[in-house]
């Protein structure tokens, strides 16, 4: 294809799409065709009958990660600007990794056992974590952290009416509709799921939560052992 027609395109698609996303800023409406998910299972191990030893993998139409995005960099340049992710939240963020994490927790373990103090830990994964999450909690929270007016509409919008089918050998499902959890396979979910775990730090009194996106560590120390 030459290039001159090519660019055509890439003008002519751009120019729309640009102003069907701002007028989905305006309108706090994230557009309905864009909320379809193709679930495809993909086999793990162990018995291939049992439903529970398959990954879903969750395609979402390419336009919608182009709107995710737009939102996406706005939400997050605003949460770093006002440092309101938790700190020891290492997971779907840029610049940190999982390295961040457990270099972050063996320093914790080691100042506490330099103070003569045990330590312990439990860690969490969370089963079914972006499956789980409820909508309306969701969207409270993002109010409590400034995501207010047509912003929280948007996101109401993206999150809910969802449909999903399941599509195996090239047989598709009939269309489910989908009453809560974050999409899958998503640009803006993992910052959602961040935002929605975000505060459970709060629930703690004497311990410590680390974070790599659903998965979490919680450590306890004390000078004395019968206090565990």
């Amino acid at each position: 294809m030459p290039i001159f027609i090519i660019k055509i395109c890439n003008d002519f698609f751009s120019y729309y799409l640009s102003k069907i996303i701002n007028i989905s800023f305006i309108t706090g409406v994230f557009p309905q065709l864009c909320k379809t998910a193709k679930v495809i299972p993909i086999f793990k191990k162990d018995d291939p009958l049992n439903v529970k030893n398959y990954r879903p993998i969750s395609l979402l139409p390419i336009f919608s990660k182009i709107f995710e995005k737009a939102i996406y960099s706005r939400m997050y340049h605003y949460l770093e600007l006002n440092d309101l992710i938790f700190k020891r939240q290492f997971g779907f963020r840029a610049n940190h990794s999982t390295n961040h994490a457990l270099i972050s927790m063996t320093e914790d373990i080691k100042y506490h056992l330099d103070s003569n103090k045990f330590v312990s830990g439990i860690f969490i994964d969370l089963e079914k974590a972006f499956d789980t999450v409820n909508h309306e909690i969701l969207c409270n929270k993002l109010s409590y952290y400034g995501f207010r007016g047509k912003v929280n509409d948007l996101i109401k919008s993206f999150l809910m009416n969802r449909t999903q089918f399941v599509s195996v050998n090239g047989v598709d499902s009939h269309l489910l509709n989908i009453n809560c959890g974050i999409p899958q396979g998503s640009t803006l979910g993992p910052l959602l799921f961040l935002l929605y775990i975000n505060d459970l730090r709060f629930s703690l009194t004497y311990s410590i939560a680390s974070h790599f996106a659903d998965d979490a560590c919680i450590t306890y120390a004390n000078i004395n052992l019968k206090n565990f």
